[in-house]
């Protein structure tokens, strides 16, 4: 019953604009690339266009980290991560304000995380 609802749920995501945010993540993510010095941001932007692209039944979990993280994560926060992060703390918001957004909501709350520090962070199915 959880992979139907999960299914459901990215279907309804795709059509109601995740397929758009993914692919403005995707590009921005190949622009970055062919700068060569943003190749680990690019790199970033297209893992979060995997992730929102298809949401539902996923997770982010964070891995250890080091300096050359810590340092990347920090330069991301400046550059881009406080600005996404609040994007979706605010659109979760407006989700969350209906009941038929709430899961929709939980989506853009669960992006929270790997919008404002990619660095170090993993993509995985929930068991």
């Amino acid at each position: 019953m959880g992979k139907t609802l999960n299914l459901l749920g990215n279907i309804l995501w795709v059509i109601l604009g995740g397929l758009e945010t993914a692919v403005a993540w995707v590009t921005i993510g190949i622009v970055l690339c062919i700068t060569i010095i943003g190749i680990p941001f690019g790199v970033q932007c297209i893992k979060m266009a995997g992730f929102v692209v298809w949401p539902f039944g996923r997770e982010v979990k964070r891995n250890e980290g080091g300096a050359g993280r810590f340092i990347l994560n920090l330069l991301w926060v400046i550059v881009f991560g406080l600005a996404l992060a609040i994007s979706h703390i605010i659109v979760g918001i407006i989700f969350a304000i209906t009941i038929i957004g709430i899961p929709f909501a939980k989506q853009h709350f669960k992006m929270i995380e790997i919008a404002f520090a990619p660095f170090g962070t993993t993509i995985v199915d929930k068991k």
